[in-house]
């Protein structure tokens, strides 16, 4: 059975850069996988009292949101698609109107029914933040983050965040797509960010790898005084790698997560595709 991604297009308040389409189609085109794109156009509800439909006519300012958020999403599939048809992946694409306080879970819910999914990152976007949480905690898929800036034009070489524990552990399986084309992979291991279970955990995933064949080396790191996220962003950096696995660490509380460190890290200051697994 053929993959399929599933590609969340967010339109309102903050909507995603025109780049994210050629992004997810390349992603698409380098793992042979169909897309299916949703843009989640916003519904917003009157609630104004009378005193602001008089002052502000408020009807009015949500029917031109409304419009501005179903337009940026028509632009967006328009993108997607011609830039489809151009490389010869399969696309198939949708829309749905979702109150705003929905458009997030909406993403989430949807995700459920594909293989991963692809999610467009710009710095300052607090939309496509909140649809990136709402996704990797709640669709029970690999969620994949692709900044704005970022070369997408291959996956070659695949850097993994290794500690050996159960998270980290998933995170390797749902890369699995990715890892079996990489003509290179990097075990990174922080060894002073948290206690290891095993001390040579790293290379004892390298060793898995290259038993299959495959190209793996262990790449131990010291974060000393900086950031975790950080640590493990610029180490694959440095490395050349073009795509980061790591384990997603938080919970859901009543719509506000709680983020380990490593996550938030990224979640914050994303540096370079990553592929995120809860």
């Amino acid at each position: 059975m053929r993959l399929e991604a599933f590609v969340p297009l967010v339109t309102y308040p903050e909507a995603n850069a025109d780049a994210f389409a050629e992004h997810a189609v390349r992603v698409g085109a380098a793992i042979d996988a169909g897309l299916h794109a949703l843009a989640i156009e916003a519904d917003i509800p009157d609630t104004a009292n009378v005193l602001s439909k008089w002052l502000l006519d408020t009807p009015a300012l949500i029917r031109q949101a409304e419009a501005a958020s179903r337009q940026r999403g028509a632009h967006l599939l328009g993108l997607l698609r011609d830039e489809a048809a151009r490389i010869g992946v399969e696309v198939a694409t949708e829309t749905v109107a979702a109150p705003l306080a929905m458009l997030a879970d909406t993403a989430a819910r949807k995700a459920r029914y594909f293989n991963m999914s692809l999610i467009g990152w710009e710095a300052g976007n607090a939309t496509s933040r909140a649809t990136a949480e709402a996704v990797v905690f709640g669709s029970g898929r690999p969620t994949i983050l692709l900044p704005e800036l970022s070369d997408i034009s291959h996956f070659d070489h695949v850097a993994i965040a290794w500690d050996g524990g159960r998270v980290a552990a998933r995170a390797v399986a749902d890369a699995s797509v990715f890892l079996k084309r990489a003509s290179r992979i990097s075990v990174v291991t922080v060894l002073d960010e948290k206690p290891l279970e095993e001390k040579d955990a790293g290379e004892r995933l390298a060793g898995v790898f290259r038993a299959r064949g495959l190209n793996a080396e262990a790449v131990p790191v010291h974060a000393e005084d900086c950031p975790i996220a950080e640590t493990l962003q610029q180490t694959a950096i440095e490395a050349r790698a073009k795509l980061l696995v790591m384990g997603g660490y938080g919970h859901s509380r009543i719509r506000d997560f709680v983020l380990g460190g490593a996550t938030q890290g990224v979640l914050s200051d994303l540096l370079m595709p990553v592929l995120l697994s809860h």
